[in-house]
């Protein structure tokens, strides 16, 4: 199991990483992060990569649940 503070700090990175990314549009800016953490350490790197999976896997369910309720309901999935 990871140490929590390296946990908690790839947390944090990585929704810095994911608010930069909608900012900026760079949609893989998280690959060029978890490089340079690779760079210095590998377990950095790991809990990084994923928290942005997980944040993302989750972003990425709720917008499939809000389109199959939107279809259900009959209404625009994109309103």
């Amino acid at each position: 199991m990871a140490d929590p503070n390296v946990t908690e700090m790839a947390n944090q990175l990585a929704e810095e990483t994911l608010e930069v990314q909608r900012k900026t549009g760079q949609d893989r800016l998280f690959m060029e992060v978890a490089k340079v953490l690779g760079a210095s350490s590998q377990t950095m790197e790991e809990a990084f990569v994923t928290a942005i999976r997980t944040r993302m896997a989750t972003h990425q369910g709720r917008e499939f649940l809000k389109k199959a309720l939107a279809e259900h309901s009959g209404k625009d999935p994109h309103a």
